[in-house]
């Protein structure tokens, strides 16, 4: 017999029926009716946005299992949700969103050791006294693999992040280190390493944690007396995800206490996820040990996503948020917002606010209105070539000059200040500034700059040499 979108909720309801009380199914299924089987996913109508994240958040995993039990394990769930406030139309509007399929994730129960002290273990997460030490994952559900899009840009680092969630610890990326610019998605793949690891390792105990809290909570520790309850209270992690871990730099008491944590968790077969937003060899004042350890497993680079992967996370974040939109209009934010992730989001709801609130259409001439405002905000990215450049024209050498061996002071102050520039205005790394402004390594790029800072301070001059480079290269 062929399955309809009727019969496939007839069965589900049945079984829905037996596992709950009667007075919560009359409320919160019989109001549901059956709209559409495409394939393995099914779309049902429900009366409001409320009644749909009620259902998300009560009875997500009863509907996956009758689901599952219909179509098998790739069924999808999609709500057509009645919108209450709508301007345009009499009709009453709906938006299509696909289930999350995904529980919220629960507090973790761990075992602690009983100390010859009696002194109770403090958990840097709850207020002191309570005795019984869950620890909160920290993680945000919604950044998940499914939400996150696959590009060229990023493939190794998701790729490396399924792996370390399918085994974490048994994997050879331990430490996994994603790095990359700002908004290009370091935290989403933390956090949906750490969620995956925890729908299918439910047992294990994961913490999410920036590397700022990380900080602050060792401080506290060293003014309460119990550093060494800090440090066990880390040791006891299954799965560690430290966000932003270059503003450990300079911090030599948290290095040192990270180090040792590191160590045991490393040793004992346990996770380390890390994010920075530089590769290792660009980190200053970090420890060469620490560094060392950073580098020892996988170090995986996000990139700018390509046209086509921005135009897919467009798509899917409509598709998320149960929106439609022409496709040229996509097409239209994909061209001009080429920076990182966030932008595009921005971009996207910026113009999902416009459309609501002030009851426009969504049109080019909108897109192109939002658009603007993004791409005039964004500073114009200068290649490392272009800055040579304009340096060498200011100072009246050729590049070739400049990029030479010679020492010569004049040579070496452009040369010095290429670098500068190059470091301000550009996301290349300090090896890659260093190989294109006359195959320098990156200790020289970073003295380079250190000279230039000193020397604008210090020298009229050479301070107007920066000011009017500057201004050469912004405008």
């Amino acid at each position: 017999m062929t399955k309809t979108a009727s019969s496939v909720w007839n069965e589900c309801l049945s079984f829905i029926q037996d596992n709950i009380k009667q007075q919560a199914y009359k409320t919160w299924f019989e109001p549901i009716k059956p709209i559409k089987l495409s394939g393995e996913a099914l779309t049902i109508q429900v009366p409001s946005k409320f009644f749909y994240e009620w259902l998300e958040e009560h009875y997500i995993k009863l509907l996956r299992v009758a689901l599952v039990k219909q179509l098998g394990e790739d069924a999808k769930l999609i709500y057509d949700v009645r919108m209450e406030n709508n301007y345009s139309s009499s009709n009453p509007h709906t938006v299509k969103i696909p289930s999350s399929n995904r529980n919220p994730i629960t507090s973790q129960g761990v075992t602690v050791p009983v100390d010859i002290n009696k002194r109770e273990l403090k958990n840097p997460f709850i207020i002191p006294g309570i005795q019984k030490v869950k620890i909160e994952s920290q993680l945000n559900p919604n950044y998940n693999f499914q939400s996150f899009v696959e590009g060229d840009s990023n493939r190794l680092a998701r790729s490396a992040g399924m792996a370390v969630a399918n085994k974490p610890g048994g994997t050879s990326f331990n430490p996994l280190l994603v790095y990359g610019g700002v908004g290009l998605g370091k935290t989403h793949i933390a956090h949906a390493i750490g969620v995956e690891i925890k729908d299918k390792y439910p047992d294990k105990t994961v913490l999410y944690i920036s590397s700022e809290k990380f900080t602050q909570q060792y401080i506290d520790s060293v003014k309460s007396n119990s550093r060494n309850d800090f440090i066990h209270f880390y040791q006891m992690i299954d799965v560690l995800i430290i966000d932003d871990v270059q503003f450990l730099s300079g911090k030599t008491g948290t290095q040192d206490v990270f180090f040792h944590i590191f160590n045991h968790l490393h040793q004992n077969g346990k996770q380390v996820i890390l994010t920075s937003d530089k590769a290792p060899v660009d980190m200053q004042d970090i420890e060469q040990r620490l560094l060392s350890r950073f580098k020892w497993g996988l170090s995986a680079e996000l990139q700018a996503p390509d046209y086509e992967t921005r135009v897919s996370i467009l798509q899917n974040k409509l598709y998320r948020d149960g929106v439609e939109m022409p496709y040229e209009i996509v097409e239209y934010i994909a061209k001009n917002i080429k920076s990182n992730v966030r932008e595009l989001e921005g971009v996207l709801i910026s113009m999902i606010a416009q459309a609501s609130f002030n009851r426009k259409e969504f049109t080019l001439a909108l897109a192109k209105q939002i658009v603007d405002k993004f791409v005039k905000n964004t500073k114009r990215e200068v290649s490392i070539d272009y800055i040579q450049k304009i340096v060498s024209n200011y100072f009246e050498l050729d590049v070739a000059t400049l990029q030479s061996k010679t020492r010569k002071r004049h040579i070496v102050q452009a040369r010095q200040l290429a670098m500068y520039f190059a470091k301000r205005m550009t996301k290349a790394s300090l090896a890659s500034i260093g190989s294109q402004i006359g195959k320098r390594d990156h200790a020289t790029v970073l003295h380079a700059c250190k000279t230039v800072d000193n020397l604008t301070e210090t020298d009229k001059q050479f301070r107007k040499y920066v000011d009017d480079l500057t201004k050469k290269l912004t405008f």
